[in-house]
């Protein structure tokens, strides 16, 4: 027998779809001939970290790709398939890769504690601490430390975003491709830009330029 928790899933749904409708009579008629949307939305799995809510964007304006900690690796291929349909497929101009304050990953990886299965996934954020320990290290107040981790791991997922033969390759056809990193405050609904932008290659250093 289905929960009432399950049960109020389904009325939601009808009370939404009434909600949609009555502004717009034709509003699903419009969504069924397809998408094309500006925009590819990287972010963490997190539930309070809802894509199109954060930017007041409608359905069919965000394609939406989200992981524990927001991650960009290079060998994920369900990350790399979301990339590549994204870029060749919709032709989307803008990547956010959007981190956020209080990401339970990114402070899992700042501790030993083991987590199972995920521990794995957990690694490569680790990977980041150790590229900035230094910096971090310097950090005593424990908040301001993880809060800055947070930045830092946003933008590295930024600049591997970058380094994509996907990217790349789309940047070498001419494609006006932009990638960008946010952090989103789950206490202030507020989204941080990080100033960490790409439109071209030309930041990298020369060992991550593909001849594509």
């Amino acid at each position: 027998m289905s929960s009432d928790f399950y049960k109020s899933l389904i009325e939601n749904n009808k009370k939404w779809v009434q909600s949609k409708l009555d502004e717009d009579a034709e509003f699903f008629k419009k969504l069924e001939k397809g998408q094309q949307p500006p925009l590819l939305w990287i972010g963490c799995s997190d539930s309070r970290v809802p894509a199109n809510e954060i930017i007041g964007a409608n359905p069919g304006e965000v394609f939406v790709h989200r992981n524990i900690a927001n991650m960009v690796v290079h060998s994920d291929m369900n990350m790399l398939s979301v990339l590549d349909y994204a870029v060749n497929i919709l032709k989307i101009k803008h990547i956010i890769v959007c981190g956020h304050y209080g990401c339970g990953g990114v402070k899992a990886a700042m501790g030993n504690q083991s987590y199972g299965l995920v521990d794995n996934w957990i690694r490569h954020i680790r990977d980041v601490y150790r590229h900035h320990q230094k910096e971090l290290d310097k950090i005593k107040d424990e908040k301001m430390r993880f809060d800055s981790f947070v930045e830092l791991n946003t933008k590295e997922q930024v600049y591997d975003l970058a380094k994509t033969s996907i990217v790349q390759d789309a940047w070498t056809r001419g494609h006006d491709l932009y990638l960008h990193g946010w952090v989103y405050g789950v206490g202030t609904g507020i989204v941080k830009d990080l100033n960490v932008n790409f439109n071209s290659n030309s930041e990298l250093e020369e060992f991550y330029k593909l001849g594509v």
